[in-house]
């Protein structure tokens, strides 16, 4: 391992989210400054760095130093100590009061702000106020120093390091030494490797309690990523004792202990091999939506129906729509539930019946909410009924710093009907918190797909909630007239049937809204995808947000990743732009906002275009349908290129024209479902580029009921 000192002349680039870094240091006797790249959190222009890692060369930059560790090195001169204080470094320590500090403890002055700073009220005109204020001037500068060289000498990854400051502040250097298997509780993104080599290099024995137990509640919330509800005890113990190398059984006095201590839930089943153990939240909000359910369904069914006719005259009226036979039973019926369910495939009608139902409340004098799980499934749904609709969380006040809804039992929304869309989205713990917000009197409506790929969080409610019989539910089947005529749809239906579709059959005319472009290779898929996107598709869907590029995985050359940069440098060649999180981000970039931004009041899977980038400030604006958006460099991990998206983040969404890009190695996630909800994605134009052997794995795996999960058991007892 080489080893360089110098003085940090530039910081180029850093990612507040990982600290990764391109800067320059200026090394004694090197006429230029040499370029250095890594993971260097805490760092400012001006230290000095000792630097140790191995050179590489760059193909587009050059050589660069690339960093494994790094230590700041505090000068140790009087002179050196002055001119460092009296930079700005520190806040609230000009160059005057670094002279008076220096010249009253010289030598000693750094050491004693890091370990007795009390000792800086010696000094005239520095009284409890100012040493507080320099004391945590300090503290913060160098904490990430401090946490990152702690890491570094674990021989553990610094890229966590800003989660594990950012929950835990100025105790992070202490949680680190003396709790560390709390970080696999609490940022589970950090998971139980890092806890755990920190934990083992400090002397922790294999099977130390607290070792296990964290293993059982880390295994638990990878079961909660995988979708699971629960996970069954004999494979719980299996996992970890994969994990830490100690035989399954020692866990049992681990999982005794979490369980007294009402972290985990244990349910026993019929024998030793059902028995199902949950972490507290999601059997509280499992248990929590049965209960909830039941006490409604108890409730005294609605007073006040229409027949027949006046729902038939009162739709025509409002809506100059008449009603079919299934959808006129199916109003009808709903007027005298207190749950139901409403599903069916693309062109059966789901949307009209909302519609209907909106229309025939409101003549009943009756309050409806519209609701949907995500932004872009309530901007539709408010489109397509001419209501307002809002998404789930903003509906129930979610507190992003609590991560607690405001609605509840006790502050319960004020409604008669509520109305939920998209609900195949919806995971258990939302599902618990929508249902404990409503008035036991109300009316709940859920509307969805169940064929469409299941919630990113764990559960299978809707499924769950149909097959347990409680609820009252409508089957839509029959596709109307003007949907049948369209091959998306047909298509659709058949591959949620199992079957695969004549793609020929559509294409035998000089134009279709469907079509299948056989490519074996991932690169020529990537090709393919460009022509369609920059010379094809467009002479039809001119503006960039009319056309979607959907694939199954992030990784690959037919990967959100590759295929988001290529689009990009194809569509919008500009040089300029801000660099963040391995993207560039220019004016006329189509962007997707990743997580619920409730100040901005922009959500999870929103795509906008960025209409302007000012870089001196590091800051760009984002058009979302007209409405300005402003992000500075410490929010944009908020963005991410949006030319291509995942198929789950397009779910809830639609689009004029959709390309699905779909290869082998796609296959870890290939599944009927995903590629159902793909295809159904496009209104009026689909294109599938891949191979037929890739469209055969996805459409014979089918796979979705995988998930476990009790709520189907415990709505039938």
């Amino acid at each position: 391992m080489i080893k360089i000192k110098g003085i940090l002349d530039r910081l180029t680039f850093q990612n507040p989210q990982n600290h990764y870094t391109v800067a320059r240091l200026r090394v004694p006797k090197i006429l230029e400054p040499i370029t250095i790249v890594g993971h260097l959190a805490g760092v400012v222009e001006g230290e000095s760095l000792e630097v140790s890692g191995k050179w590489t060369a760059h193909p587009k930059y050059g050589d660069q130093f690339n960093v494994h560790t790094y230590t700041v090195v505090l000068p140790a001169s009087v002179s050196g100590i002055r001119k460092y204080l009296g930079s700005g470094i520190i806040k609230g320590i000009g160059p005057s009061l670094a002279a008076k500090i220096v010249d009253h403890f010289q030598e000693q002055t750094l050491d004693i702000i890091e370990n007795d700073p009390d000792r800086l009220m010696q000094i005239n005109g520095i009284g409890k106020a100012k040493k507080q204020i320099v004391e945590t001037a300090w503290n913060h500068h160098h904490a990430v120093r401090r946490v990152m060289r702690f890491l570094q000498e674990n021989e553990v990854g610094v890229v966590h390091a800003a989660e594990i400051l950012n929950m835990y502040g100025s105790r992070s250097l202490e949680i680190l030494k003396t709790d560390p298997y709390r970080i696999a509780r609490d940022i589970p993104r950090v998971g139980f490797g890092m806890a755990d080599a920190i934990a083992m290099n400090a002397g922790v024995e294999k099977d130390d309690e607290n070792r296990l137990a964290a293993c059982l509640v880390h295994a638990l919330i990878t079961f909660e990523q995988e979708g699971h509800v629960f996970g069954l005890k004999n494979d719980l113990f299996q996992r970890c004792a994969g994990i830490t190398g100690v035989a399954p059984d020692r866990f049992e006095t681990a999982l005794e202990r979490l369980s007294d201590a009402d972290e985990l839930c244990v349910e026993n089943g019929s024998d030793e091999t059902d028995t199902r153990i949950y972490l507290k939240r999601l059997f509280r909000a499992e248990s929590g939506i049965a209960s909830r359910i039941k006490a409604i369904l108890s409730m005294p069914v609605p007073t006040g129906s229409m027949d027949r006719s006046q729902i038939l005259e009162t739709v025509l009226k409002r809506l100059a729509v008449k009603l079919s036979d299934e959808q006129l039973d199916v109003v009808k019926h709903v007027l005298t539930e207190k749950i139901v369910i409403i599903t069916g495939g693309p062109g059966t009608g789901k949307t009209t019946l909302v519609r209907a139902l909106c229309e025939v409340y409101s003549l009943m004098n009756q309050t409806v909410v519209l609701s949907a799980p995500t932004g872009r499934a309530a901007r539709r749904l408010s489109e397509v009924t001419g209501k307002q609709a809002s998404t789930l969380h903003k509906l129930l006040g979610f507190d992003h710093e609590s991560g607690l809804f405001d609605r509840g039992p006790v502050n319960p929304l004020e409604l008669d009907v509520f109305i939920v869309d998209e609900t195949s989205m919806v995971d258990t713990l939302l599902m618990y918190s929508l249902i404990r917000a409503m008035p036991v009197a109300a009316t709940l409506i859920l509307v969805g797909d169940t064929f469409q790929l299941p919630s990113v969080g764990p559960g299978n409610v809707l499924s769950d909630m149909i097959e347990s019989g409680a609820v009252k539910v409508f089957f839509l089947t029959k596709i109307f007239r003007q949907a049948q005529e369209s091959p998306i749809v047909q298509y659709a239906h058949e591959i949620r049937n199992g079957k695969m579709p004549d793609f020929q059959k559509a294409q035998a005319g000089t134009l279709s809204e469907f079509y299948f472009i056989e490519n074996r290779r991932p690169e020529t898929v990537v090709q393919t995808i460009l022509e369609l996107c920059s010379k094809r598709i467009p002479k039809a869907f001119p503006h960039i947000d009319e056309i979607q590029v959907l694939t199954p995985m992030h990784r690959g050359d037919a990967g959100t990743i590759n295929l988001n940069q290529q689009l990009q440098a194809l569509l919008n060649p500009s040089a300029d732009g801000i660099h963040s999180g391995g993207f560039v981000f220019k004016s006329k970039d189509k962007v997707m906002h990743l997580k619920n931004n409730y100040e901005k009041d922009v959500f999870n899977g929103d795509i906008g275009i960025i209409h302007d980038v000012d870089k001196p400030r590091n800051s760009l604006v984002v058009d979302y349908d007209g409405r300005l958006v402003e992000y500075d460099i410490l929010e944009l991990d908020e963005l991410s290129l949006a030319y291509t998206i995942s198929v789950h983040k397009s779910q809830g969404s639609e689009y004029a024209a959709v390309v699905i890009a779909l290869t082998t190695p796609h296959f870890p996630l290939l599944q009927r479902n995903l590629l159902y909800t793909a295809m159904t994605r496009g209104k009026q134009l689909v294109i599938i580029v891949g191979s037929s052997r890739a469209l055969e794995l996805a459409l014979n795996n089918n796979k979705t009921d995988l998930r476990l999960s009790s709520l189907k058991d415990r709505l039938k007892s």
